[in-house]
């Protein structure tokens, strides 16, 4: 046969090349070119989508070629009509995720309740469905029972459709800041900064944005399915092109409503304009035309996009100085004179819908090897390079998929096509979205966050976008239509979001924390908040809220307290103040910033003595350290260790009975004081009686019995104040009180007087205390350690409040700022987890305290959770892909690996460096990536 002579002739000449199309990296490998012709043929020639995950491809390319064979073999006309309008329309819905959200709530999407939603989905699906299947059927009959009028009818339809056509257009292009992405719209907001100016501008074009919905999801599919019904190629024996050019048809009115509308206008004006007798007419039927029309659109829409690429790589390869090399001015005077050879590889590229790849991103393009739109063999969110700062993203991701939710319904982010790319952008935070997949009222998406630690690359790309940003959104214009100063940037603004983030606000703390008055009163306000902790940790621990009635009827029980004035003899002042200068001596603010000195350390060391049995600690006038009594042999006891060393007790002989502290049994006053009373082993005593006494004058009992006096924790109100006036006067429980509070106190200040000085703050509100008395007992009681520390942490949010908005007048209005705290703040450190779970079940406030050891200055870093404008545009789809092909290239075939190279460096028109940090990794880096999020457009 003539034909296999030439194919042969031509295997030859291809099969020459195979080795260096290979070395090029043109040749794709064997999953790549399988997954892109599933996806091409399932697109063009099937009329679906491409989809988000490589299973759903495989799925959805077998149900959709079954259907196109399906319908050959049925022999009614009426039945093949039904079935293709049945089929395209079911195929076109994302079945799967509707049948995993009945009965399941969506973690992704904070949309209410899922299972009342889904019914009313599916009901409004069954009715869009039983209405089409009734028109096509009715149609169809007419068109065969009326052959005169059948033509004229197609007709009026398409004259319908153009019509249909240009008001979408026109009520999509008035949704976005600029028009076809050159002039800006006057109908858009102007200077919007705030969200409550934008929401006031936004409300006209978001009812614009409902009409333009329901003409397109209602009206523009039942338009077309009337324009194929009446037809005249449904009417005969139907062939093996009508099976395929309807079935694609029929599919496309649902899964892609935009650009088949724009194709049946195509057909329906070329038919009407033409001659009958030219072969467009005579040779294909009207499902063939518009897959011809399609596969063409498609093509031109790449040729456009990788054309525009070329030019910019070319053009910034020569007007860009940091983009200049030694080799630019012969680059581009060899793609000037072999400027047709260029044409003909963006055409090749475009014909074969593979990316056109610039070779080190340099003007030099190769034709990449045709890959899935995705670009990447592994499916989309399932890997990310996690970092401290993923948990940012996690918390606005599903609030930024609600809105965009809205946004691509009104039609903001313009034509939605999978491969399409989006960039948002707010503060220090840049989201990349790519659409996977679309189909009818739905649309699935990937979201990545890209890196907040922003390197020089990062940082100067990044201030492009905000110039780009600033002009379209925040500049007043006084000309009616102005132009898009950055049309040659591969980003064009589209829109702004309101989304409920968290804005970050960086402060420095100079002359609030090293102030000298400030900190003297931080001394004392700190154990006006440790009480106020402690009482309220108290109160509502479980099992304390119990019924003062049933409380009435049980006996006062015995406490035991440590009193003050029955311990062994006091110390001399020579013994406290060798005290003092021990304790504080490896402890200075010269060493604040060392890592070495942490708590952790020292109750890991701590942790390390009691585990070995046979330790003796020898300490230069101890007693001996092996005991006869309660204690076993060859330990040290701790209150042994604190009588020779810590407290100055004086050392008993061998063989005579030491005196032990006589502690009497305390009974409560009050039957109801045990409610909030503190936890017996906080009870404890690790502190001379000398130090307790002198200390226990610090403690503020006007304050104490106020705090008590204000609980909620009893149903009778009248009973409440009589019973919580009798809790306040008992001074069994006010002693135990006095005894943990100073006793805390004393473990993060020291004995010693004397106002904190800046970098005992700072380590303190760290974690990192120093070496007391009082830290091996405070460190044994993790519970009470990390209240302590929280009474710190908010005695120094108060302590800059009170700098900032003035002094606190009385003790209510103290503990509206201590409720404040509680209820809204998290205070803490960014490196603590519980600041990541703070972000994720959306504290409204954030605090946390830093040095900057390059300034010399303390910071403060406040998190605020607001509802706030993320700016969002549009990326050049094929400089995208281009960019990662030549990623893909450089480091898989080239094996370039360097981390300062060329293609990696900061571009402010092709967004380079942003571009490779949002490939997939490991070729890529985002700090977060999203699994295929489903939206819903209506």
């Amino acid at each position: 046969m003539p034909a296999l002579e030439h194919m042969n002739q031509i295997l030859h000449i291809l099969f020459v090349f195979l080795p260096f199309l290979w070395a090029l990296g043109t040749l794709p490998p064997p999953d790549a070119l399988l997954l892109w012709a599933m996806e091409q043929v399932l697109e063009f020639g099937l009329g679906g989508s491409s989809m988000s995950t490589h299973l759903r491809l495989l799925v959805m390319f077998i149900m959709s070629a079954g259907t196109a064979i399906a319908s050959y073999f049925i022999p009614s006309t009426v039945g093949v009509v039904l079935f293709m309008t049945g089929f395209g329309f079911l195929l076109s819905l994302n079945l799967s995720d509707m049948g995993h959200k009945i009965g399941t709530k969506s973690k992704d999407l904070p949309s209410g309740p899922e299972k009342h939603f889904s019914w009313k989905e599916c009901l409004f699906y069954i009715i869009i469905l039983v209405l089409a299947l009734l028109e096509t059927s009715l149609l169809h009959h007419f068109a065969g029972f009326s052959q005169i009028s059948k033509s004229n009818s197609q007709a009026i339809v398409g004259y319908g459709l153009m019509i249909l056509l240009i008001i979408l257009w026109i009520l999509r292009e008035i949704q976005s800041v600029y028009i076809i992405g050159i002039f800006r719209n006057p109908f858009y907001p102007k200077d919007v900064q705030t969200v409550t100016v934008f929401f006031e501008k936004q409300t006209r074009l978001m009812k614009i944005g409902i009409v333009r919905r329901i003409l397109l999801t209602l009206v523009s599919p039942f338009a077309m399915i009337a324009f194929l019904s009446l037809d005249s190629s449904l009417q005969g024996l139907h062939s093996v092109s009508v099976c395929i050019g309807f079935t694609r048809a029929f599919r496309m009115v649902w899964q892609n409503t935009e650009n088949a509308l724009l194709e049946t206008v195509i057909v329906s004006t070329v038919h009407l304009i033409s001659s009958t007798d030219i072969w467009w007419n005579r040779s294909l039927d009207t499902g063939l035309r518009l897959l011809l029309v399609g596969i063409i659109r498609d093509r031109l829409i790449q040729f456009i996009s990788k054309l525009q690429f070329a030019v910019t790589v070319l053009l910034t390869s020569w007007t860009e100085k940091k983009q200049r090399r030694k080799t630019t001015a012969t680059l581009c005077i060899l793609n000037i004179v072999f400027s047709p050879f260029v044409l003909v590889i963006i055409v090749f590229s475009t014909l074969l819908s593979s990316p056109l790849l610039p070779l080190f991103t340099l003007p030099v393009f190769l034709v990449g090897f045709p890959r899935p739109i995705q670009s990447w063999p592994g499916a989309a969110g399932t890997t990310a390079c996690v970092c401290a700062d993923t948990v940012y993203y996690y918390q606005m991701v599903p609030r930024l998929t609600a809105v965009l939710q809205t946004a691509m319904a009104a039609g903001s982010l313009g034509l939605l096509l999978p491969g399409s790319h989006y960039l948002g952008r707010f503060q220090d935070r840049l989201m990349w979205i790519m659409i996977l997949e679309c189909g009818y009222t739905y649309c699935s998406i990937n979201i990545k966050g890209l890196e907040l630690q922003e390197t020089s690359c990062h940082t100067a790309e990044a201030r492009r976008v905000d110039e780009v940003f600033e002009d379209a959104f925040e500049q007043e214009y006084t000309r009616v239509c102005s132009l898009n100063e950055h049309f040659g940037n591969v980003l064009t603004p589209c829109t702004v979001l309101p989304v409920k983030l968290y804005s970050d606000a960086r402060n420095v703390l100079s002359g609030i924390i090293d102030s000298h008055e400030n900190l003297k009163e931080f001394k004392g306000d700190l154990i006006k908040v440790l009480v106020w902790i402690l009482v309220q940790y108290c109160s509502k621990r479980p099992g304390m809220k119990e019924n003062v009635h049933n409380t009435e009827n049980k006996g006062k029980a015995p406490l035991m307290l440590p009193a003050l004035n029955t311990l062994p003899p006091p110390k001399s002042p020579e013994d406290i103040d060798s005290l003092n200068s021990e304790t504080f001596n490896d402890w200075s603010d010269d060493n604040i910033f060392d890592d070495e000195p942490t708590i952790k350390k020292v109750i890991e060391e701590k942790h390390q003595l009691k585990d070995l049995p046979g330790t003796n600690l020898f300490i230069p006038g101890s007693v001996e350290s092996q005991r006869v009594g309660d204690h076993s042999t060859g330990t040290v006891p701790e209150n042994d260790l604190y009588k020779a060393v810590l407290l100055g007790y004086p050392a008993v002989d061998k063989g005579k009975q030491e005196d032990m502290p006589y502690i009497p049994l305390m009974e409560f006053s009050c039957s109801h004081s045990h409610l909030v009373c503190l936890p017996a082993e906080w009870r404890t005593s690790c502190m001379p009686s000398s130090k307790m006494k002198e200390m226990s004058s610090l403690f503020p009992e006007d304050w104490y019995q106020f705090v008590l006096r204000q609980l909620e924790c009893y149903h009778s109100e009248e009973k409440a104040s009589n019973v919580l006036e009798e809790i306040a006067k008992d001074k069994v429980l006010k002693d135990f009180y006095v005894h943990t509070v100073m006793t805390c106190y004393f473990s993060l200040f020291g004995i010693d007087n004397m106002a904190p000085s800046p970098g005992h703050i700072l380590r303190v509100y760290g974690g990192v205390l120093p070496w007391s008395v009082a830290l091996d007992w405070l460190t044994e009681k993790p519970e009470l350690f990390q209240l302590a520390l929280k009474a710190f942490r908010y005695t120094l949010k108060l302590m800059i409040d009170k700098a900032s908005l003035g002094p606190i007048e009385d003790f209510r209005e103290l503990i509206k700022y201590l409720e404040e705290y509680e209820r809204d703040w998290y205070i803490g450190l960014v490196s603590d987890e519980k600041w990541k779970e703070a972000i994720l079940q959306e504290k409204p406030y954030l605090f946390s305290l830093g040095y900057d050891s390059n300034m010399g200055i303390y910071t403060g870093r406040v998190l605020s959770l607001q509802e706030l404008l993320i700016q969002v545009g549009k990326l050049n789809p094929e400089a995208v892909r281009g960019q990662w092909a030549n990623l893909s290239w450089e480091l898989l075939y080239a094996t370039n690996d360097d981390e300062e190279r060329y293609s990696i460096q900061a571009h402010p028109l092709l967004l380079r460096n942003l571009t490779v940090q949002a490939a997939e990794p490991p070729l890529g880096y985002p700090i977060y990536s999203s699994k295929p999020l489903h939206i819903h457009l209506y």
